[in-house]
């Protein structure tokens, strides 16, 4: 397994996988600095919004993210908005953050740098 995180794949992620320790997140974060864990409902989040100078610009990459969503076989919460697209990733079935959700933030900061 590669230290950068955009160049692992998700794993398969099942109900009994253990959530990322706070300490484990705190490793992870500064790898991707434009994104922040926000807790929702009791559960952490990693959250970004990414800025664009028209609709047409955001819709373009939210299909790009969609893409690598279908990829990753692991599906963020996509907020698009005129000018903006805000992506949230975290682990449905734990309830909580995993490896994998690094891993798609920091390959959508790749998305994003790329454009």
């Amino acid at each position: 397994m590669s230290d950068n995180l955009s160049e692992n794949k998700c794993e398969a992620c099942s109900i009994d996988a253990q959530a990322l320790t706070e300490q484990e997140i705190s490793e992870f974060l500064p790898q991707i600095p434009s994104w922040i864990v926000h807790e929702e409902e009791g559960i952490n989040r990693l959250i970004c919004s990414f800025a664009f100078p028209n609709y047409e610009h955001s819709v373009n990459f939210t299909k790009l993210v969609a893409k690598l969503a279908e990829e990753e076989d692991h599906h963020p919460e996509i907020v698009l908005e005129w000018g903006n697209v805000t992506v949230s990733w975290w682990s449905h079935k734990i309830k909580g953050l995993h490896r994998n959700d690094f891993i798609c933030a920091s390959k959508t900061d790749d998305l994003f740098k790329n454009l």
